[in-house]
């Protein structure tokens, strides 16, 4: 069988990556997946009625982003989560816990307005002869939302 294609260079100073962070979407604490997501408990750990995303303080710091929103983009798509910044996730990597409830009411802002990080996940397989899933990794960009938020209407 023929390997897959070399990917392309390193990014460099000419050429910087588009998409420097490492989405790491695990399943969440305070649901099972999806399930309960409108439930008391999934609820309490939203920040502005979006997915929290954490990510390290220097990152952070670098991005200008605080404690709040931020819209998270990929190649593929984008969302808004709240950002909550801890210590507890390596620089370079952004955590997002799937199963928010799909919730594309503003596309001109994001493709899903909720934090469901299935919007900026590639849904290919790890490799012609494995197809793996690679859902729960993909390299994205944050940045701050400056504009109004939408609202949420993913549970009704």
């Amino acid at each position: 069988m023929r390997g897959d294609p070399d990917p392309d260079p390193e990014p460099d100073a000419e050429h910087p990556d588009p998409y420097p962070s490492h989405l790491v979407a695990n399943n969440p604490a305070t649901r099972l997946h999806s399930q309960l997501d409108h439930g008391e408990l999934s609820a309490s750990s939203k920040v502005a009625g979006r997915e929290p995303v954490r990510l390290h303080p220097r990152d952070a710091a670098t991005l200008r982003l605080r404690d709040g929103d931020a819209l998270i983009r990929s190649a593929v798509g984008s969302c808004l989560a709240g950002v909550v910044i801890s210590d507890a996730v390596r620089p370079g990597v952004v955590q997002l816990a799937t199963g928010a409830w799909w919730a594309p009411s503003a596309l001109e802002v994001a493709t899903c307005v909720h934090g469901n990080p299935n919007a900026a996940g590639h849904g290919i397989g790890t490799s012609r002869l494995a197809q793996g899933c690679t859902g729960q990794l993909t390299r994205v960009a944050l940045e701050r939302h400056d504009g109004p938020l939408p609202p949420v209407h993913a549970h009704g």
